[in-house]
């Protein structure tokens, strides 16, 4: 329901809504967090990464994965070093890992 509602109003739709935060499971290395406010600021919209293929717009469907990311897939096609920070920057994983 909320996809389709900010489809409607594409101007106005952001990776996820601001205030939203949405969590995975990561494993050893804590839970992993995606704050879509960080991502609205610096201008990126639902578009961006999901009509493009990257991801699916229901949680839980993508199976992520450390190893798909260093390939260059989900979170790493941008998060390379290039265009973001890297996926395989050991210093860089508190910034989606939280352990409690």
């Amino acid at each position: 329901m909320l996809c389709l509602t900010l489809s409607l109003f594409p101007a106005v739709s952001r990776a996820v809504p601001e205030g939203i935060i949405l969590n995975w499971p990561g494993g050893g290395e804590g839970t992993v967090y995606f704050d879509g406010t960080i991502h609205a600021k610096k201008g990126y919209q639902c578009d961006v990464c999901h009509t493009a293929g990257l991801f699916q717009t229901k949680k839980g469907i993508d199976k992520m994965t450390m190893t798909a990311m260093k390939q260059g897939k989900f979170c790493g096609v941008c998060h390379n070093g290039t265009k973001a920070f890297s996926v395989i920057d050991k210093t860089a994983c508190q910034r989606c890992h939280k352990k409690k």
